[in-house]
């Protein structure tokens, strides 16, 4: 493991308690880990009956790892638990989604109702074009409404969804179509991006010219833009869904029965597909959703501002909040569509009080300046989130201060699709939290950081993240290949999952994630996480976000490069440049060591991230090491990379 000195970014050391009020009314109440603790198994048979079943499971766990099987006797319909019973509970005219569009004034209303309306007209329109239990439909579309109601159709017929991110290109789309054997698939003509057209039915049209086995495609009309036609294969949403009977009588499934697969790419190999069985999944969801998030439905207005083509709007856009009957906020835009204050209109507009995001949008919007969230009103704001990577302290205290207002609990969560739901997270009515620290293993969840030969670690010391036992909503395997699932995830420390991530407890025990063990740097035979050199460049009072990769050196084996934007007000030219990024590097090695000062810092205005927010450190290392860069299909500015690599050639390294 890295040699790690965490208090380069634990100079923030105040805790932060839940204020009484919240505490009183929270969803999480003291007792609650030591129920879990005490009998695993009980609690989480306990949890099951957050849904609605057909066939109630008298079983809670069948355990051959890394095999698993939960409630197993159970049946039930994952459609039925989001939407059927709140409208049979009186709930219809309740609002499900405020969907706000990529243009401003573009907003749709709808209420569970109408939301069971759709379904199940989705539903008849699939089964008459041949979709059938056990099926896999490929899903690839715009944050529409559409696009959860095509969701919730396929797997109330028994089909399995695999949402395939709208950025990806024709070929990764192709490649998880083939890889799945899926015979549907629903799109749209396009999507709205800043106001510009951006084509998918073309995508798809050039990706089923190597799917033979598809045998239909839905597509919704999102922007009117002209597309390809394939008779017989085709076939207009609005043609085929909208004349069907809004009644529709669910089948019940096992509890074991396939509810979706999701795609993860690791940095050698094919995509894996990841999938995930119905009850256990949608448990573990629906209870981590009441506890970290702290679901009030009579009240909330709910906002996880991801895209459903990842495992965060699967969990905490769809099943998670639906199951609790949840009000939410789905937004088609991206944080500036329609300037830098859009979300703070949005939040202000509908009055969100739950917000749930990644550290890199976090970390734009501290770019933008406090002045912009400072113009409104965010008092309706309750509980914040961050997911999808470590956030560095800095980030958290401006989320805090700026849009928290200081008041509100900040839950920094760890997870993976893999896992399918939360793992690590703050109770924010019991969690005294800590900024840039995830805290620790949620109830139920067993969680422990080991060393090279599998032995727990202590306080203050760096290790292997693992999961220690099997949680309800854990993946069941690689789709195709349970071989590849074993050596992945099981292999390394037996009986144990070993999640890829490194991880420290400090003084007090509390968890603090270190990134991918794959973002390791060996310099000069030390090792060295990206996420310590990335947190202390962001410590930097001029510095609004950096990205580090370990590049290819002669000489030290491996060499820091860091590519850093600034903050607007730090923005300098020339010679007062060259003097920053020495004052930069001067920082690192004074935060963490002066082997960490990285050899070269190149100052950009832009990351290169995908559209869900992730900062694509694959290409970034491809520029460093003057490689031709791979696939930029997934990036919201394609261009962004281009520009790095111009940059990168003009500046010569900042060597000692």
């Amino acid at each position: 493991m890295p040699e790690v000195k965490l208090e380069a970014w634990l100079e923030e050391t105040r805790q932060f308690a839940p204020s009484p009020a919240f505490a009183a009314d929270a969803n999480a109440q003291p007792g609650i880990y030591e129920a879990a603790i005490s009998d695993p198994a009980a609690w989480w048979r306990t949890q099951a009956y957050r849904l609605v079943w057909d066939q109630p499971p008298t079983q809670t766990l069948e355990w051959d790892s890394p095999n698993a099987r939960w409630f197993g006797d159970g049946t039930l319909n994952a459609s039925v638990n989001c939407v059927d019973r709140h409208v049979a509970a009186g709930r219809g005219d309740k609002v499900a989604f405020h969907w706000v569009a990529d243009a401003e004034g573009d907003e749709r209303t709808i209420t569970y109702r109408d939301l069971l309306s759709m379904v199940s007209q989705t539903a008849h329109a699939l089964t008459e074009l041949g979709v059938q239990k056990g099926d896999r439909v490929a899903v690839y579309m715009p944050m529409i409404p559409e696009a959860v109601v095509a969701m919730l159709a396929i797997v109330r017929v028994g089909a399995a969804h695999s949402v395939v991110f709208g950025g990806f290109s024709a070929d990764a789309l192709a490649s998880r179509i083939n890889d799945s054997d899926c015979r549907f698939v629903v799109t749209a003509d396009g999507a709205f991006r800043r106001g510009s057209i951006s084509p998918l039915k073309p995508a798809v049209d050039e990706a089923l010219a190597s799917c033979p086995g598809v045998k239909s495609v839905l597509v919704v009309r999102r922007t009117g833009a002209e597309v390809g036609w394939v008779d017989g294969r085709d076939h207009w949403w609005h043609d085929v869904v909208e004349r069907q009977s809004t009644t529709h009588l669910p089948e019940f499934f096992e509890a074991e029965h396939l509810l979706f697969l999701m795609y993860t790419s690791g940095t050698t190999g094919t995509p894996k597909g990841i999938y995930h069985t119905t009850a256990g999944y949608l448990v573990g969801a629906a209870t981590t959703y009441f506890n970290v998030l702290d679901a009030k439905p009579e009240s909330d207005v709910s906002w996880t501002a991801a895209d459903i083509g990842w495992i965060t709007g699967h969990s905490y856009i769809v099943y998670g909040p639906l199951i609790n009957g949840m009000t939410q906020v789905l937004y088609e835009g991206l944080p500036d569509s329609g300037g830098q204050d859009r979300w703070w209109r949005i939040i202000e507009k509908y009055g969100v009080t739950v917000l749930y995001t990644a550290p890199t949008t976090i970390r734009m919007l501290m770019k933008w300046g406090e002045d912009i969230p400072r113009a409104h009103d965010l008092g309706s704001l309750r509980l914040l989130g961050t997911v999808g990577e470590p956030i560095n302290p800095e980030a958290w205290m401006w989320y805090r201060e700026h849009v928290g207002g200081n008041r509100c609990p900040i839950v920094d969560t760890w997870w993976q699709t893999e896992t399918g739901t939360m793992m690590i997270a703050p109770l924010p009515g019991i969690t005294a939290t800590k900024p840039g620290a995830a805290m620790r293993a949620l109830p139920g969840i067993g969680v422990d950081i080991v060393d090279n030969d599998g032995n727990s670690v202590g306080n203050g010391e760096a290790g292997y993240l693992v999961l220690t036992a099997p949680w309800p909503s854990m993946a069941r395997g690689i789709y195709g290949d349970p071989e590849r699932f074993r050596s992945t995830y099981w292999s390394r420390f037996p009986g144990r999952y070993f999640a890829g991530d490194g991880a420290k407890r400090d003084e007090n025990g509390d968890i603090w994630l270190l990134g991918r063990i794959d973002d390791v740097m060996n310099i000069s035979g030390h090792r060295l996480s990206t996420t310590e050199v990335e947190h202390s460049l962001v410590g930097h009072p001029a510095v609004a976000e950096a990205a580090v990769v370990g590049a290819s050196d002669e000489l030290t084996g491996q060499a820091i490069v860091a590519f850093v934007t600034l903050k607007q007000s730090a923005l300098v030219d020339g010679d007062d440049q060259t003097e920053l990024i020495e004052s930069l590097r001067r920082h690192v090695a004074t935060t963490i060591s002066p082997i960490a000062k990285p050899r070269q810092i190149i100052l950009t205005p832009e990351l290169p991230k995908t559209r869900s927010g992730k900062i694509m450190r694959r290409l970034l290392l491809d520029v460093a090491e003057h490689r031709s860069l791979g696939d930029v299909t997934t990036l919201t500015d394609p261009t962004v990379v281009n520009m790095i690599a111009t940059l990168m050639t003009s500046h010569s390294a900042n060597d000692d």
